[in-house]
């Protein structure tokens, strides 16, 4: 049995295509994901930047890379990011983090980034479900995530964030809704 290849930033940098490195070990992104998927990470980047968009220390930006460690970096499919002065990649914790869910990277959004964000820290994690037009939300209390709810119509106030931000998911999902 062969040993297990352990990767660095260093290496990351050079791969061509679409990775994640997550301790160490490269994670290949889903192909280019469904127009649905796209367009609810826009949606929700739209929804969060006109909801801060007085607010001069906070950016929302989608699928930048977020270096945690020099093993570590992710590519979240939407962050609000603060006080960011790295041009290169984010280096801070975000405020909020939103995946939306891909068949193929489910198991790795719901389990492994759920874990590695509660570890760092990231006050909100938001996991949006394309095929049921709902959105998880979960907020950092007392270093663990706790659930806030279930979002399909609703809107998620952020008014304990440094600049605030709001989601109407209604807006969010009323294109998709049959």
């Amino acid at each position: 049995m062969g040993a297990l290849e352990y990767y660095s930033y260093n290496d990351y940098v050079l791969w061509e295509g679409n990775w994640e490195l997550i301790y160490g070990h490269p994670l290949m992104m889903a192909p280019s994901p469904l127009i649905t998927h796209q367009a609810l990470a826009n949606l929700i980047a739209f929804e969060l930047t006109q909801s801060i968009y007085e607010c001069e220390k906070c950016l929302i930006v989608s699928e930048q890379d977020w270096k945690i460690s020099d093993d570590t970096v992710v590519k979240p499919d939407v962050v609000m990011i603060c006080n960011e002065t790295n041009k290169a990649y984010i280096s801070k914790t975000p405020k909020i983090v939103v995946e939306v869910i891909s068949k193929s990277t489910a198991r790795r959004d719901e389990v492994t980034k759920f874990e590695l964000y509660e570890k760092e820290r990231v006050p909100y994690y938001i996991i949006v479900y394309p095929n049921d037009l709902k959105a998880k939300v979960y907020k950092l209390e007392n270093h663990k995530y706790t659930k806030v709810n279930d979002f399909t119509n609703e809107v998620m106030n952020f008014d304990d964030l440094e600049c605030g931000g709001t989601i109407d998911f209604e807006k969010v999902f009323r294109r998709f809704r049959k």
